[in-house]
């Protein structure tokens, strides 16, 4: 294999598309995971332990970073790099919670999309095409729906704290946020970053939580740089 595999997994109401950027740039090295289907992250990360190589890159943003911490957890073995973005190891507060049950009775009652809408408010910075990302985000909260939507919040409310986790990586971690992120505040990076021995900490100016498609090279850039390790272990 010339290039190093890279397993992609997507955040809450997003589909693969969110890394057709990275895609793109990467041809032919990339396997985006299924995080529709299942209703816990642990669920979340068996699939993707059974649909994927041996040994595999692994790059998770938003909730799609829950499940890849907790595949380090399991299988740390099976990684050879990481990158993680615009996402925490912390576990649910209650008041999140909340928020996100107000989410899953939007989309049930009034269309996913409405709810879709609501989220655009907060998912971006001050970088890139405004009208295209929002269309991006509702698109493939559509493509979705609500019952993947509340699914995957399920998934989210119930999720562990991963911190314990992070002492425990040992392959070489590149940790992305955006400064303008208002769902993941990068604070939450920083800690991470500061958790794991060797990481790097990548901070985008005026990006917001949608980093992957709001700054696409930066992410690209980061699994470039994770496969190349790879190669060379």
């Amino acid at each position: 294999m010339k290039i190093s595999q890279i397993v992609l997994v997507p955040g809450l109401s997003s589909t693969g598309a969110i890394y057709r950027s990275q895609v793109a740039a990467l041809p032919g090295s990339t396997l985006i995971a299924e995080t529709r289907l299942d209703d816990t992250i642990e669920t979340m990360a068996e699939r993707l332990l059974d649909t994927t190589p041996d040994r595999f890159v692994l790059c998770g943003h938003s909730m799609g970073g829950y499940v890849a911490l907790e595949v380090m957890r399991r299988a740390p073995e099976r990684v050879t790099g990481l990158v993680l973005v615009a996402t925490s190891a912390r576990a649910e507060a209650p008041e999140q919670t909340e928020t996100r049950l107000r989410l899953v009775d939007l989309a049930r009652e009034r269309g996913i999309e409405a709810a879709a809408r609501l989220l655009n408010a907060k998912l971006f910075g001050s970088v890139g095409d405004r009208e295209a990302l929002e269309r991006l985000a509702i698109d493939m909260a559509v493509e979705i729906g609500a019952e993947t939507f509340a699914r995957q919040q399920a998934a989210i409310i119930g999720r562990r704290d991963q911190r314990a986790t992070l002492r425990g990586i040992r392959v070489p971690t590149t940790v992305i946020a955006g400064t303008g992120d208002r769902i993941i505040t990068p604070e939450r990076s920083e800690e991470m970053a500061s958790a794991i021995r060797g990481a790097l900490l990548e901070r985008l100016d005026g990006v917001g939580h949608m980093v992957p498609a709001e700054a696409p090279d930066g992410v690209t850039q980061a699994l470039r740089a994770a496969s190349d390790a790879a190669r060379s272990a």
